[in-house]
């Protein structure tokens, strides 16, 4: 199968995606009295329902490649929705380091897993290079914030274990809803009304965990105000960014540039909330830059090219777009 073109317009917006996620963890120091679950409720739920908003447009005149394609759609918002509950729940039991760390951690490979069992793509040669340099830097990262320690102050080893699986499964669904994602749009859904399609209806399912786990949100002005931002900025702004990047890099590319969220967040608790990061931290940065480098560094052409990347918006509706790769999946 013909790989797509590491194209530096969608490189960009994913590398603004993860600067935007970065910012979450600061973010939600701002508002300790409210839950994890609360925060990832808020954030992912109204996010999604304000991507489907803007994008009512787009499903609207997509309305018949949506329903076609209606299992992609489907699965992608159910994994929409899982992800922010264990990825936040992942923290609270494991710890902030270690659940960030094998939640983003993970995605890559586990996205590249899905491309090879659903789409028959091969694993380059130089993406395990740059893949094995930003996990390792992420596993440095990792130990540098817990001062090498194996479990957060507080944490069981039961609990850990949780963390970790629960930090699996929210690699999982954030691979899984990338390439839901991914393949709506190399069938010819426009890139915001695959995005609406599948946050708006994976905000939706949220709503009850937000009922349920929300009401700190709505005791200060302070809460509130990180809520909103959460849900505006991060969620909204950053996955209208992921997607655009998403119509032009496949999805394993995408969540390994991801890698440099991580990074933002220790720079923002360096700067803003006063944490100190050691010597082997900034290695860790340090290759996680590299993995970022030897990942969208411009490659040679062989003779003929290389299969283009989908067009944005409306022009992804042509009949080229229809007649995308074939694929072993269903949807």
């Amino acid at each position: 199968m013909t790989k797509m073109p590491q194209d530096p317009w969608g490189i960009a917006a994913v590398m603004a995606a993860a600067t935007l996620w970065g910012t979450t963890g600061t973010a939600a120091t701002f508002a300790p009295g409210v839950s994890p679950l609360a925060i990832g409720a808020v954030a992912m739920g109204f996010g999604g329902l304000l991507q489907a908003l803007t994008a009512a447009g787009q499903i609207a005149k997509g309305r018949a490649l949506i329903r076609a394609h209606w299992r992609c759609v489907v699965v992608g918002a159910l994994a929409v929705a899982i992800y922010p509950l264990a990825f936040y729940a992942a923290m609270r039991y494991a710890g902030v380091t270690i659940g960030t760390v094998v939640s983003i951690g993970s995605a890559p490979l586990l996205s590249a897993l899905i491309e090879n069992v659903l789409d028959g793509t091969r694993l380059s040669r130089r993406w395990v290079f740059g893949a094995s340099l930003g996990l390792a830097g992420m596993l440095l990262l990792c130990v540098a914030e817990t001062g090498g320690e194996t479990v957060t102050a507080g944490a069981t080893g039961s609990r850990v274990v949780l963390g970790i699986g629960l930090g699996l499964l929210a690699g999982f669904t954030y691979a899984f809803y990338s390439w839901a994602a991914h393949r709506l749009m190399r069938r010819g859904v426009a890139t915001r009304a695959a995005m609406g399609a599948m946050f708006g209806i994976g905000g939706l399912a949220l709503m009850p965990v937000l009922w349920m786990t929300g009401a700190p949100l709505l005791d200060t002005w302070n809460n509130l105000a990180v809520g909103v931002y959460m849900a505006v900025v991060p969620m909204f702004i950053g996955y209208y960014c992921f997607g655009r990047g998403l119509s032009r890099v496949s999805a394993s590319t995408a969540t390994t540039i991801t890698l440099f969220e991580p990074v933002v967040a220790a720079g923002l608790a360096v700067v803003v909330v006063g944490e100190m990061l050691p010597p082997l931290g900034w290695l860790g940065v340090a290759l996680v830059v590299a993995c970022l480098v030897a990942m969208t560094l411009p490659r040679r052409q062989r003779a003929g090219g290389a299969q283009q990347a989908v067009p944005d918006e409306d022009a992804a509706h042509g009949p080229q777009a229809s007649e995308a790769e074939p694929s072993r999946a269903s949807c």
